[in-house]
């Protein structure tokens, strides 16, 4: 979604971005579409898997690298505990904006994107899995690569700021106003360190009108996309999410779609606003999706004990998906 007033819409060069100890910037080409991204990877050792950080409409990358804290930042943590972490700045943002001024469709967001990660783990990370994270407009991205029969390498999607009933109007593309976007997108400030709407301005970029436009038909395009998503799925709702419906019975409405998906988690954050991953409650969130993560893995390892026995490396991983 379009992100609040409390900071000021700009379209940063990825060198503006202040940075995590052993987070850096890279370029991933996407057959022959550059993305710009974020990545960190283990100091020692083969990567577990790859995480891959999809960000939500009207940020950036640097979502996942927040610098108001340093138990913020997804990237940081998750080198820290054995993973490579790759933040794309999705179609329409950082250096693909010239080539996408308007941004992408969701399918075509969702092949560009999967071209990027095949090319980044091949180089990277070759033989590894990956798990998809994914906020908000990138959490439909996530499910758009999972629903992909000839995807193979996805060993699970998790998703925080995205439901399938919108509580709240869509809003067009271009600088947000008014304390109402600022409470959509943020909930209560107190929910994040002092320091977040100062050091997260060159987080947020305006929102791709092909975004914005097609906000409205995800209910639709979910009714098609949810059924065909054949790994595990983990929701994340915050308690002050205030643009999906998160009710009990929205919550049935979403989870019976994923009627394919092996096992679907559903966990409530307290504490916790739209942007998830800023928040104090971020380490917590992030904490968790990586023991996502972890039970992904073991469970290809349960399926296939034979082919999984003395290894923990990303080839180990792949001879188990």
């Amino acid at each position: 979604m379009v992100q609040a007033q409390a900071l000021t819409p700009a379209v940063p060069h990825v060198s503006d971005r202040q940075l995590s100890p052993g987070v850096r910037p890279v370029s991933v080409d996407a057959d022959g579409v550059t993305l710009s991204a974020l990545m960190s990877e283990p100091a020692h050792g083969p990567a577990r898997a790859v995480i891959v950080a999809l960000h939500g409409g009207g940020m950036n990358a640097g979502y996942f690298d927040g610098q108001a804290h340093p138990d913020v930042s997804l990237l940081a943590l998750g080198a820290r505990l054995g993973y490579t972490v790759l933040a794309l700045d999705r179609p329409g943002y950082g250096a693909s904006l010239g080539r996408f001024p308007h941004g992408q469709t969701l399918t075509a967001q969702a092949a560009t994107v999967r071209d990027a990660v095949a090319a980044f783990t091949a180089r990277h990370a070759p033989g590894a899995a990956t798990v998809l994270l994914g906020h908000s407009f990138g959490a439909k991205v996530a499910f758009a690569i999972a629903a992909d029969s000839s995807v193979r390498e996805v060993l699970g999607v998790e998703v925080s700021g995205c439901g399938r009933r919108l509580a709240a109007h869509p809003q067009p593309a271009g600088p947000e106003s008014g304390p109402g976007l600022r409470q959509l997108n943020w909930g209560p400030l107190g929910l994040y360190p002092v320091q977040t709407f100062q050091k997260s301005r060159t987080v947020v970029t305006p929102m791709p009108e092909h975004e914005a436009d097609s906000v409205k038909s995800w209910t639709r395009l979910s009714d098609t996309l949810l059924p065909r998503v054949r790994v595990p799925v983990r929701l994340t709702f915050a308690e002050y999410e205030a643009w999906w419906h998160h009710d009990d019975d929205a919550i049935g409405d979403l989870t019976a779609r994923l009627s394919a998906a092996p096992r679907v988690v559903v966990d409530r954050l307290p504490h916790a606003g739209h942007n998830i991953s800023l928040g104090w409650t971020a380490r917590a969130y992030h904490l968790k999706a990586l023991a996502f993560a972890e039970e992904c893995l073991a469970h290809t390892r349960t399926r296939h004990p034979g082919d999984c026995a003395g290894g923990e490396t990303g080839q180990a991983v792949r001879a188990c998906s």
